[in-house]
Order: structure tokens, then C-alpha cells, then sequence
């Protein structure tokens, strides 16, 4: 963080970020956002500009980055939850920290409303804290009818997987392999593909039961990096059914 920086509070950090605006931007920003029936204002700023700007801020206290979250505006939700993210990694974070971060980002999940903002923040806010921990949360969040905390559940496994636990991964994406929407379904299949990676068989095991009634998108990310002979055979399990999505 630069060291001269006086003022880390909410207001500040959206005084700054306006300074970034780029009205060529707009557009770009308004298109990954899925609005869900949630409107939201945007001010037309490139990503790398919030990450950075997060980075400067990423000290600022709780309250504040809980003004932050709250703002109307997209791009100040998601510098919150970028410095969150920054906290969350920091090695020097304490515990009570980190467990403030998580119950923060549960009781304002109905600000963290797009799928880059739950992206960019759930793997370590989230699942690094209940690495060592009951995980039942996200089961619970896997059968909400949010679809922002359905995508919770899933995204959050991402700091599992990156320690070779992989459990929770499949069994998120056993509650979630029929789900209708197309941002469940891609997240399921990008995440159990990436658990394949470290664990084949788990992965295979989990598309011998359900290859054949997983909506099609899904199963596409999901064997997106199998051999061409395990493509074919969940590709025809699937054709077979001819299950509408």
C-alpha cells in the first residue's frame, strides 16, 4: 500500500475511482452484468483500474469496505470485494480478520450480485476460511434460490481444490447438476473439470452417474480436457437421452 495514503474510507475510494472513467467503457462494463432483476449504475471503469486502486486501499477497515459493498454503483462493489480478496490472502491477516471478511461477504451477498463479483471474491473470503471448518454453509447456499449464492457454493471450493481437497467440489455439483441457469451450469462444469485434474477417476466416477442428464453446456466445460475417447462416450451418453436443456 503507499505509505503516504491518508484516507482509506468508502468515500475516498469512489472519489478516486471516478477518475478513471472512460464513457467507451460503459458499455463493455454494463454487458457482464447479469441483472437478475437487480438494476445497478455503473461508471464505465476497466478492471485492471479497480484492481489497482483495490490494491492501494486494500488496508481499509471493515465499516468501510461494508459502505463500499453497499454502494449503488457496480464498480465500487467490486473494488470491496477486491480489497476483501486482498485481505483474505494476505498471510498477515489474523484469523478474527479473516472471519469477519466471511461473515461480511454472507450478510451483504445480496450486493454481491454478478458473477465476477462472487469470482473474484468466494475462493479465498470464502472458502479459505472454511478450509479448516464446517463447510455446511455451502450446502445451504447451494440449495438457495439465489442464484448469486448458488454460485457461492460452487466458486468458494476453488481454495479446496487448490489443496487437493476435492470432496466438497463433487458433492456441491451433485446438488447443482440440474440447475437451469446457464451461469450454475458453467461454473459446475469448470469446477469439476478442474477437480479432474487433480483426481481423474473422481471426475469420471461423477459423469458415469450423471453425464447422461446434465444440461449440455455443463458437460461441455466438464470434459472440455478429456481424451477424445472419454469426450465421445459422455457425448454420445448424452445425445442418447436426448434430454431438452
Amino acid at each position: 500500500m503507499n505509505e503516504k495514503r491518508n484516507y482509506l474510507t468508502a468515500t475516498q475510494f469512489i472519489t478516486e475511482l471516478t477518475a478513471f472513467q472512460e464513457k467507451n467503457e460503459l458499455e463493455n462494463v454494463r454487458r457482464f452484468f447479469r441483472y437478475e432483476g437487480v438494476e445497478s449504475k455503473f461508471l464505465g471503469i476497466r478492471m485492471a483500474s479497480i484492481f489497482a486502486l483495490a490494491r492501494q486501499f486494500k488496508q481499509m477497515h471493515l465499516g468501510e469496505i461494508e459502505q463500499l459493498i453497499e454502494s449503488e454503483y457496480y464498480e465500487a462493489r467490486m473494488g470491496a470485494v477486491s480489497i476483501m480478496d486482498f485481505q483474505a490472502r494476505d498471510k498477515k491477516t489474523t484469523t478474527t480478520r479473516k472471519r469477519e471478511l466471511f461473515g461480511l461477504y454472507i450478510s451483504k451477498h445480496n450486493c454481491i450480485n454478478n458473477w465476477d463479483l462472487v469470482d473474484r471474491s468466494a475462493p479465498f473470503v470464502v472458502g479459505g476460511y472454511l478450509f479448516d471448518k464446517s463447510r455446511t454453509i455451502l450446502y445451504k447456499l447451494a440449495k438457495s434460490k439465489n442464484v448469486w449464492e448458488r454460485r457461492t457454493a460452487i466458486v468458494a471450493t476453488w481454495f479446496f481444490i487448490r489443496k487437493n481437497d476435492l470432496n466438497d467440489t463433487f458433492k456441491i455439483a451433485e446438488i447443482l447438476v440440474n440447475d437451469q441457469h446457464d451461469l450454475i451450469q458453467k461454473a459446475v462444469g469448470s469446477w469439476i473439470r478442474e477437480a479432474g485434474k487433480r483426481d481423474n477417476e473422481k471426475l469420471l466416477t461423477f459423469l458415469d452417474k450423471h453425464a447422461a442428464m446434465m444440461p449440455g453446456i455443463m458437460l461441455h466445460y466438464a470434459i472440455e480436457k478429456l481424451d477424445k475417447k472419454h469426450k465421445d462416450i459422455y457425448a454420445k451418453a448424452k445425445n442418447k437421452k436426448q434430454i431438452p436443456d
